[in-house]
């Protein structure tokens, strides 16, 4: 079964998910980031402002096709997506998405990150609710308490 944790109260989205792939992919994880695509657009480029000793190799799904073969998408760690369902074979899911992403139950692990926005806040204990409800058990890290 899926292993769920939520990270909620994130204040910037985007700074906080590109600290945790750097963390996940110094573990040798692969992983699965599907959000909108506006969300996407930031994240990519956050990405490619990061160090170069903090690059992570990433694929953002629809762009480069004529130029990016098929083995290097499947050697990028980070795949950035609006469907997971066309992605191949990864081991964790990030979902910035406002609703239950489809798919989910393919990753060993799902991170939901949630913001401090009312809305968004409101929408994650939606999608809190559809996992319990099928029996996952849900770990919580809450930001602001850490500090």
């Amino acid at each position: 079964m899926t292993e769920i944790a939520f990270h909620f109260n994130i204040p910037d989205r985007i700074a906080y998910l590109s600290r945790l792939l750097r963390k996940a992919v110094g573990r040798s994880d692969s992983i699965v980031v599907v959000a909108e695509a506006a969300a996407l657009d930031k994240l990519d480029r956050k990405l490619w402002e990061l160090s170069a000793t903090d690059f992570i190799g990433h694929w953002r799904e629809g762009q480069d096709a004529g130029t990016v073969t098929e083995a290097m998408q499947e050697r990028a760690r980070v795949w950035l997506t609006e469907d997971v369902g066309s992605c191949p074979r990864h081991d964790v899911l990030v979902s910035l998405m406002p609703q239950v992403p489809a798919g989910f139950e393919q990753f060993a692990r799902l991170i939901e990150v949630v913001s401090l926005d009312e809305a968004d806040r409101a929408q994650a204990r939606e999608r809190w609710r559809y996992y319990t409800s099928r029996g996952y058990q849900i770990q919580r890290h809450d930001v602001q308490v850490k500090g």
